[in-house]
Protein backbone atom coordinates (compact mmCIF):
# COMPACT_ATOMS: atom_id res chain seq x y z
CA UNK A 1 0.00 0.00 0.00
CA UNK A 2 1.28 3.40 -1.13
CA UNK A 3 0.15 5.88 0.61
CA UNK A 4 1.04 9.66 0.16
CA UNK A 5 2.80 11.67 2.18
CA UNK A 6 0.21 14.09 3.50
CA UNK A 7 -2.05 10.79 4.66
CA UNK A 8 0.09 9.12 6.34
CA UNK A 9 1.05 11.95 8.41
CA UNK A 10 -2.06 12.41 9.59
CA UNK A 11 -2.79 9.03 10.27
CA UNK A 12 0.57 8.94 12.24
CA UNK A 13 -0.97 12.23 14.28
CA UNK A 14 -4.28 10.79 14.93
CA UNK A 15 -3.42 7.68 16.92
CA UNK A 16 -0.17 8.83 18.47
CA UNK A 17 -2.51 12.07 19.87
CA UNK A 18 -5.23 9.76 20.97
CA UNK A 19 -2.97 7.19 22.54
CA UNK A 20 -1.09 9.77 24.34
CA UNK A 21 -4.01 12.15 25.13
CA UNK A 22 -5.51 8.69 26.50
CA UNK A 23 -2.07 7.72 28.86
CA UNK A 24 -2.16 11.49 29.58
CA UNK A 25 -5.39 11.47 31.07
CA UNK A 26 -5.37 8.55 33.12
CA UNK A 27 -1.91 9.62 34.65
CA UNK A 28 -3.53 12.70 35.33
CA UNK A 29 -6.19 10.92 37.08
CA UNK A 30 -4.17 8.50 38.86
CA UNK A 31 -2.35 10.93 40.03
CA UNK A 32 0.83 9.04 39.24
CA UNK A 33 4.53 9.98 39.73
CA UNK A 34 7.77 8.77 39.00
CA UNK A 35 7.90 6.81 35.91
CA UNK A 36 4.50 7.88 34.51
CA UNK A 37 5.26 11.79 34.76
CA UNK A 38 8.59 11.15 32.33
CA UNK A 39 6.58 8.82 29.87
CA UNK A 40 3.48 11.48 30.22
CA UNK A 41 6.35 13.99 28.96
CA UNK A 42 7.40 11.04 26.23
CA UNK A 43 3.71 11.02 24.73
CA UNK A 44 2.79 14.67 24.95
CA UNK A 45 6.51 15.54 22.67
CA UNK A 46 5.01 12.42 20.33
CA UNK A 47 1.90 14.50 19.91
CA UNK A 48 3.86 17.48 19.21
CA UNK A 49 5.91 15.69 16.97
CA UNK A 50 2.99 14.87 15.24
CA UNK A 51 1.74 18.93 14.87
CA UNK A 52 4.97 19.89 13.74
CA UNK A 53 5.59 17.18 10.89
CA UNK A 54 1.86 17.68 9.64
CA UNK A 55 3.12 21.66 9.15
CA UNK A 56 5.93 20.89 7.23
CA UNK A 57 3.85 18.03 5.36
CA UNK A 58 1.38 20.87 4.54
CA UNK A 59 4.78 23.24 3.40
CA UNK A 60 4.21 25.52 7.34
CA UNK A 61 7.29 26.52 8.71
CA UNK A 62 10.11 25.16 6.37
CA UNK A 63 13.07 24.34 8.28
CA UNK A 64 11.82 25.07 11.16
CA UNK A 65 9.02 22.87 11.23
CA UNK A 66 11.40 20.16 10.86
CA UNK A 67 13.72 20.95 13.21
CA UNK A 68 11.83 20.80 16.08
CA UNK A 69 9.21 17.49 15.02
CA UNK A 70 12.85 16.16 14.97
CA UNK A 71 14.22 17.10 18.42
CA UNK A 72 10.63 16.13 20.03
CA UNK A 73 10.80 12.90 17.95
CA UNK A 74 13.98 12.10 19.70
CA UNK A 75 12.73 13.82 23.16
CA UNK A 76 9.78 11.24 23.10
CA UNK A 77 12.28 8.13 23.07
CA UNK A 78 14.46 9.97 25.18
CA UNK A 79 11.87 10.26 27.55
CA UNK A 80 10.67 6.99 27.33
CA UNK A 81 14.45 5.91 28.68
CA UNK A 82 14.55 8.12 31.63
CA UNK A 83 10.45 7.17 32.22
CA UNK A 84 12.37 3.21 32.63
CA UNK A 85 15.19 4.73 34.54
CA UNK A 86 12.95 6.10 37.52
CA UNK A 87 10.96 2.69 37.81
CA UNK A 88 14.40 1.12 38.25
CA UNK A 89 15.07 3.45 41.00
CA UNK A 90 18.36 4.63 39.52
CA UNK A 91 19.17 8.54 38.89
CA UNK A 92 18.43 10.34 35.84
CA UNK A 93 20.50 13.61 36.64
CA UNK A 94 22.92 13.21 34.09
CA UNK A 95 20.31 11.21 31.67
CA UNK A 96 18.30 13.57 31.54
CA UNK A 97 20.92 16.63 30.57
CA UNK A 98 21.94 14.04 27.96
CA UNK A 99 18.93 14.12 26.20
CA UNK A 100 17.80 17.37 26.23
CA UNK A 101 21.69 18.15 24.76
CA UNK A 102 20.70 15.74 22.07
CA UNK A 103 17.49 17.54 21.13
CA UNK A 104 19.26 20.13 20.64
CA UNK A 105 22.19 18.61 18.26
CA UNK A 106 19.04 17.29 16.20
CA UNK A 107 17.32 20.37 16.33
CA UNK A 108 20.82 22.66 15.31
CA UNK A 109 21.91 19.55 12.42
CA UNK A 110 18.52 21.33 10.87
CA UNK A 111 19.09 24.73 11.12
CA UNK A 112 22.74 24.48 10.46
CA UNK A 113 21.72 22.89 6.64
CA UNK A 114 18.91 25.23 6.15
CA UNK A 115 16.55 25.62 3.62
CA UNK A 116 19.61 24.23 1.15
CA UNK A 117 18.85 20.82 3.22
CA UNK A 118 15.73 20.20 1.92
CA UNK A 119 13.16 17.52 3.48
CA UNK A 120 15.92 15.34 4.90
CA UNK A 121 17.74 18.34 6.47
CA UNK A 122 19.70 17.13 9.45
CA UNK A 123 17.56 13.51 9.32
CA UNK A 124 21.18 11.42 9.73
CA UNK A 125 21.88 13.04 13.60
CA UNK A 126 18.25 12.19 14.41
CA UNK A 127 18.67 8.68 12.88
CA UNK A 128 21.45 7.91 14.77
CA UNK A 129 20.51 9.53 17.86
CA UNK A 130 16.98 7.38 17.62
CA UNK A 131 19.20 3.86 17.72
CA UNK A 132 21.09 4.66 20.38
CA UNK A 133 18.52 6.56 22.98
CA UNK A 134 16.17 3.05 21.88
CA UNK A 135 18.75 0.53 22.43
CA UNK A 136 19.53 2.48 25.76
CA UNK A 137 15.94 1.87 26.53
CA UNK A 138 15.39 -1.94 25.35
CA UNK A 139 18.53 -2.53 28.34
CA UNK A 140 16.74 -0.59 30.87
CA UNK A 141 13.31 -2.41 30.60
CA UNK A 142 15.54 -5.86 30.90
CA UNK A 143 17.31 -4.59 34.30
CA UNK A 144 16.29 -5.41 37.84
CA UNK A 145 13.38 -4.77 39.13
CA UNK A 146 11.32 -3.99 35.98
CA UNK A 147 12.89 -7.02 34.19
CA UNK A 148 11.07 -9.36 36.53
CA UNK A 149 7.80 -8.54 34.87
CA UNK A 150 7.30 -10.16 31.75
CA UNK A 151 5.57 -7.35 30.13
CA UNK A 152 9.08 -5.34 30.63
CA UNK A 153 10.20 -7.86 28.04
CA UNK A 154 7.41 -7.22 25.17
CA UNK A 155 8.44 -3.28 25.68
CA UNK A 156 12.08 -3.97 25.38
CA UNK A 157 10.85 -5.93 21.99
CA UNK A 158 9.35 -2.43 21.26
CA UNK A 159 12.34 -0.49 21.81
CA UNK A 160 14.42 -3.13 19.85
CA UNK A 161 12.41 -2.77 16.70
CA UNK A 162 12.48 0.31 16.67
CA UNK A 163 16.28 0.39 16.68
CA UNK A 164 16.83 -2.15 14.25
CA UNK A 165 14.50 -0.27 12.02
CA UNK A 166 16.21 3.31 12.52
CA UNK A 167 19.99 1.36 12.38
CA UNK A 168 18.59 -0.01 8.56
CA UNK A 169 17.22 3.24 7.53
CA UNK A 170 20.72 5.34 8.24
CA UNK A 171 22.64 2.66 6.69
CA UNK A 172 20.07 2.90 3.82
CA UNK A 173 20.45 6.55 3.68
CA UNK A 174 24.35 6.46 3.55
CA UNK A 175 24.35 3.90 1.23
CA UNK A 176 21.64 4.98 -1.44
CA UNK A 177 20.47 8.32 -0.70
CA UNK A 178 17.16 9.78 0.67
CA UNK A 179 16.37 10.35 -3.26
CA UNK A 180 16.48 6.50 -4.36
CA UNK A 181 13.63 5.10 -5.55
CA UNK A 182 15.07 1.43 -2.95
CA UNK A 183 15.24 4.25 0.23
CA UNK A 184 11.79 5.32 -0.87
CA UNK A 185 10.34 1.81 -1.48
CA UNK A 186 11.44 0.18 1.77
CA UNK A 187 12.46 3.15 4.21
CA UNK A 188 10.28 6.11 2.94
CA UNK A 189 8.42 8.42 5.32
CA UNK A 190 5.17 6.27 4.18
CA UNK A 191 6.87 2.92 6.07
CA UNK A 192 8.33 4.83 9.00
CA UNK A 193 4.92 6.25 9.66
CA UNK A 194 3.15 2.49 9.18
CA UNK A 195 6.26 1.71 11.80
CA UNK A 196 5.76 4.11 13.91
CA UNK A 197 2.07 3.92 14.31
CA UNK A 198 2.31 0.24 15.13
CA UNK A 199 5.33 0.99 17.69
CA UNK A 200 2.85 3.37 19.68
CA UNK A 201 -0.17 1.28 19.74
CA UNK A 202 1.81 -1.60 21.19
CA UNK A 203 4.05 0.44 23.47
CA UNK A 204 0.92 2.26 25.14
CA UNK A 205 -0.81 -0.96 25.77
CA UNK A 206 2.69 -2.40 26.99
CA UNK A 207 3.67 0.95 29.05
CA UNK A 208 -0.19 0.91 30.58
CA UNK A 209 0.18 -2.76 31.69
CA UNK A 210 3.84 -1.50 33.60
CA UNK A 211 2.30 0.64 35.41
CA UNK A 212 -0.85 -0.94 36.73
CA UNK A 213 1.80 -3.73 37.71
CA UNK A 214 3.80 -1.36 39.48
CA UNK A 215 0.71 0.32 41.45
CA UNK A 216 -0.52 -3.20 42.89
CA UNK A 217 3.45 -3.95 43.46
CA UNK A 218 3.73 -0.54 44.92
CA UNK A 219 0.86 -1.82 47.45
CA UNK A 220 3.05 -4.77 49.10
CA UNK A 221 5.87 -5.93 47.12
CA UNK A 222 7.69 -3.13 45.29
CA UNK A 223 11.59 -3.77 45.29
CA UNK A 224 13.96 -1.24 46.76
CA UNK A 225 17.70 -1.84 45.27
CA UNK A 226 19.02 -2.94 48.81
CA UNK A 227 17.01 -6.08 48.75
CA UNK A 228 13.83 -5.20 51.08
CA UNK A 229 10.90 -4.77 49.42
CA UNK A 230 8.62 -1.04 50.81
CA UNK A 231 6.87 -2.99 53.46
CA UNK A 232 10.17 -4.01 54.80
CA UNK A 233 9.84 -7.54 54.06
CA UNK A 234 12.96 -8.76 52.71
CA UNK A 235 13.43 -10.71 48.97
CA UNK A 236 13.52 -14.43 49.42
CA UNK A 237 17.79 -14.54 48.38
CA UNK A 238 18.02 -11.51 50.76
CA UNK A 239 16.76 -13.66 53.67
CA UNK A 240 18.52 -16.89 52.53
CA UNK A 241 21.66 -15.18 52.56
CA UNK A 242 20.69 -13.84 55.95
CA UNK A 243 19.29 -16.96 57.03
CA UNK A 244 22.33 -18.69 56.89
CA UNK A 245 23.97 -16.46 58.76
CA UNK A 246 21.98 -16.62 61.90
CA UNK A 247 22.35 -19.91 61.71
CA UNK A 248 25.75 -20.92 61.54
CA UNK A 249 26.54 -18.26 63.97
CA UNK A 250 23.96 -19.65 66.42
CA UNK A 251 25.47 -23.50 65.97
CA UNK A 252 28.69 -21.76 67.17
CA UNK A 253 26.80 -21.28 70.75
CA UNK A 254 24.47 -23.82 69.87
CA UNK A 255 21.51 -21.68 70.73
CA UNK A 256 17.86 -22.97 69.47
CA UNK A 257 17.20 -21.16 66.52
CA UNK A 258 13.18 -21.51 65.20
CA UNK A 259 12.31 -21.44 61.30
CA UNK A 260 8.67 -20.45 60.59
CA UNK A 261 7.13 -20.95 57.35
CA UNK A 262 3.79 -18.87 56.98
CA UNK A 263 1.42 -20.14 54.25
CA UNK A 264 -1.78 -18.60 52.54
CA UNK A 265 -3.85 -20.05 49.86
CA UNK A 266 -6.34 -18.76 48.08
CA UNK A 267 -5.65 -15.55 47.13
CA UNK A 268 -6.07 -16.38 43.32
CA UNK A 269 -9.17 -17.82 44.05
CA UNK A 270 -10.21 -14.68 45.91
CA UNK A 271 -8.89 -12.43 43.29
CA UNK A 272 -11.05 -14.33 40.69
CA UNK A 273 -14.43 -13.84 43.40
CA UNK A 274 -13.75 -11.08 44.56
CA UNK A 275 -11.42 -8.83 41.99
CA UNK A 276 -8.04 -7.39 42.26
CA UNK A 277 -8.58 -4.99 45.16
CA UNK A 278 -9.82 -7.40 47.80
CA UNK A 279 -7.14 -9.82 46.88
CA UNK A 280 -4.55 -6.93 47.20
CA UNK A 281 -5.97 -5.76 50.22
CA UNK A 282 -6.00 -9.29 52.02
CA UNK A 283 -2.60 -9.69 50.54
CA UNK A 284 -0.95 -6.76 52.14
CA UNK A 285 -2.75 -7.57 55.61
CA UNK A 286 -1.00 -11.08 55.74
CA UNK A 287 2.60 -9.78 55.06
CA UNK A 288 1.93 -6.79 57.14
CA UNK A 289 0.23 -9.04 59.96
CA UNK A 290 3.34 -11.39 59.87
CA UNK A 291 5.86 -8.50 59.96
CA UNK A 292 3.69 -6.84 62.66
CA UNK A 293 3.42 -9.79 65.07
CA UNK A 294 6.25 -12.34 64.30
CA UNK A 295 9.43 -11.57 67.14
CA UNK A 296 10.98 -7.85 67.47
CA UNK A 297 14.21 -9.44 67.02
CA UNK A 298 13.21 -12.12 64.22
CA UNK A 299 13.80 -11.76 60.14
CA UNK A 300 10.91 -11.51 57.77
CA UNK A 301 11.32 -12.68 54.57
CA UNK A 302 9.36 -13.60 51.14
CA UNK A 303 8.90 -17.49 50.11
CA UNK A 304 7.22 -17.80 46.97
CA UNK A 305 3.92 -16.53 45.85
CA UNK A 306 2.33 -18.00 48.92
CA UNK A 307 4.53 -17.95 51.63
CA UNK A 308 6.52 -15.79 54.02
CA UNK A 309 9.47 -17.43 56.42
CA UNK A 310 10.69 -15.94 59.86
CA UNK A 311 13.24 -16.63 61.41
CA UNK A 312 13.66 -16.31 65.11
CA UNK A 313 15.68 -16.98 68.38
CA UNK A 314 13.35 -19.19 71.23
CA UNK A 315 14.79 -20.57 74.27
CA UNK A 316 12.60 -23.68 74.02
CA UNK A 317 10.16 -25.35 71.75
CA UNK A 318 7.53 -24.08 73.80
CA UNK A 319 8.27 -20.77 73.05
CA UNK A 320 8.87 -21.30 69.49
CA UNK A 321 5.44 -22.59 69.00
CA UNK A 322 3.76 -19.49 71.59
CA UNK A 323 5.86 -17.18 68.63
CA UNK A 324 4.17 -18.86 65.53
CA UNK A 325 0.57 -19.05 67.75
CA UNK A 326 1.05 -14.80 67.71
CA UNK A 327 1.41 -15.13 64.03
CA UNK A 328 -1.36 -17.00 63.83
CA UNK A 329 -4.05 -15.78 65.61
CA UNK A 330 -2.46 -12.20 64.99
CA UNK A 331 -3.65 -12.54 60.73
CA UNK A 332 -7.28 -13.49 61.71
CA UNK A 333 -7.13 -10.09 63.38
CA UNK A 334 -5.05 -8.60 60.71
CA UNK A 335 -7.74 -9.82 57.80
CA UNK A 336 -10.45 -9.02 60.43
CA UNK A 337 -9.47 -5.69 59.48
CA UNK A 338 -9.87 -6.11 56.29
CA UNK A 339 -13.30 -7.95 55.81
CA UNK A 340 -14.92 -10.53 57.68
CA UNK A 341 -16.17 -12.24 54.26
CA UNK A 342 -13.07 -13.40 53.10
CA UNK A 343 -10.60 -14.95 54.97
CA UNK A 344 -8.44 -17.69 53.56
CA UNK A 345 -6.60 -20.47 54.63
CA UNK A 346 -3.94 -20.18 56.90
CA UNK A 347 -0.86 -22.68 57.62
CA UNK A 348 1.39 -22.31 60.42
CA UNK A 349 4.76 -24.18 60.37
CA UNK A 350 7.73 -24.47 62.87
CA UNK A 351 11.07 -26.14 62.34
CA UNK A 352 13.73 -26.40 65.24
CA UNK A 353 17.72 -26.23 64.81
CA UNK A 354 17.17 -29.02 68.14
CA UNK A 355 15.15 -31.68 65.51
CA UNK A 356 16.59 -31.01 62.18
CA UNK A 357 20.35 -29.21 63.11
CA UNK A 358 21.77 -26.70 61.81
CA UNK A 359 21.13 -27.44 57.85
CA UNK A 360 19.63 -24.07 56.14
CA UNK A 361 17.70 -26.39 53.49
CA UNK A 362 16.52 -29.05 55.98
CA UNK A 363 15.34 -26.03 58.42
CA UNK A 364 13.48 -25.20 54.95
CA UNK A 365 11.90 -27.84 54.23
CA UNK A 366 11.01 -28.51 57.56
CA UNK A 367 9.08 -25.65 58.06
CA UNK A 368 7.63 -25.44 54.68
CA UNK A 369 6.34 -29.22 54.32
CA UNK A 370 4.57 -28.29 58.02
CA UNK A 371 3.08 -25.44 56.52
CA UNK A 372 1.36 -26.81 54.04
CA UNK A 373 0.27 -29.60 56.48
CA UNK A 374 -1.46 -26.75 58.70
CA UNK A 375 -3.21 -25.75 55.73
CA UNK A 376 -4.91 -28.48 55.16
CA UNK A 377 -5.63 -29.22 58.85
CA UNK A 378 -8.69 -28.56 60.63
CA UNK A 379 -7.61 -29.53 63.82
CA UNK A 380 -4.23 -27.49 64.18
CA UNK A 381 -3.32 -23.76 63.87
CA UNK A 382 0.28 -24.70 64.10
CA UNK A 383 2.59 -27.72 63.32
CA UNK A 384 6.28 -28.75 63.68
CA UNK A 385 7.77 -30.18 60.88
CA UNK A 386 9.00 -33.43 61.38
CA UNK A 387 11.54 -36.31 59.50
CA UNK A 388 8.79 -36.60 56.90
CA UNK A 389 8.78 -33.09 55.92
CA UNK A 390 12.63 -32.64 56.05
CA UNK A 391 13.49 -35.49 54.08
CA UNK A 392 13.60 -34.29 49.87
CA UNK A 393 11.04 -35.29 48.18
CA UNK A 394 12.31 -37.77 45.08
CA UNK A 395 9.02 -38.29 43.30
Amino acid sequence: MDLDLRTASLMTALVANVAGAVFIIDTLLRREDGPSRYWSVSFLSGMATTVAYTMWATDVGGAFSIALANALFVNTTGFLWLGSRVFNQRPVGLATGAVVLTDLVVAGAVLVEGPDGGDWAGWLAMGISLVVLAVLAAVETVRRPMGRMTTSWLLAGVFAVQAVFYLARVIAFLLFGPGSDTFHTYFGSGTANIVTVVLVIVGVVVISMLRASRTDLRRYTWMSHVGVTTDGIMLSSTFASALQDVIERASWREELVAVISVRVEDIARIRSAFGADMSGDVTHAWRQGVRRFAPSTGLVGEDGDHGLLVVARAATAAEARRQAGVIYRGLFESFGEVTSAVIPAIGVGVALTETVGYDLDALLRGARGASRRAVASVEASVLFGGADDVLPDLR
